[in-house]
């Protein structure tokens, strides 16, 4: 079993809520076919507006599968804002990781660039949950930088005689 050792700062916390509170503004419209038509229509405006290349027309498959995301997303938001754990920003930025590797191969296919912003945030904040871990279990593999709450201990005392 592969034991994980969280980052022990509690501004990790308060990042974990607040890209959960993003991931809530952002993907609640997507979360039901009335919403998606709205945000849809929206991002299209935007997105011709500042030249950044309208979405295609909606279709059945495509608003069922950004339905499908909506509600994932809504219920993971709702689960990091209500009892936010340093486990949850680590999973998140796994998440995100996909997402934006996702996102990037879209854009590299032609995908309209209306999706730039949204890949920018995923990147940002994938980063920033994922490199207090990092750091962390750097930490703890090199001796002279592990935290003494941390250090291995000895498994018995000087009067044991082994």
């Amino acid at each position: 079993m592969i034991r994980l050792v969280a980052p022990p700062r509690p501004s990790y916390l308060r990042v974990v809520r607040a890209s959960a509170w993003y991931d809530l503004v952002v993907t609640a419209g997507f979360a039901t076919p009335w919403t998606y038509a709205l945000v849809h229509g929206a991002l299209s405006s935007w997105g011709g507006a500042l030249g950044l290349g309208a979405l295609p027309p909606r279709e059945p498959l495509q608003t069922l599968y950004a339905n499908l995301m909506g509600s994932v997303v809504v219920v993971w938001a709702l689960l990091r804002v209500v009892r936010p754990l340093p486990v949850h920003g680590l999973f998140d930025a796994a998440a995100r990781t996909l997402f934006a590797s996702w996102q990037a191969y879209a854009l590299a296919h032609g995908a309209p660039r209306v999706l730039w912003p949204f890949f920018v945030v995923e990147v940002a904040f994938g980063v920033v949950q994922l490199v207090p871990w990092w750091h962390h279990r750097r930490a703890l593999a090199t001796p002279e930088l592990r935290p003494r709450s941390a250090q291995p201990r000895k498994l018995y005392g000087p009067t044991d005689g082994r």
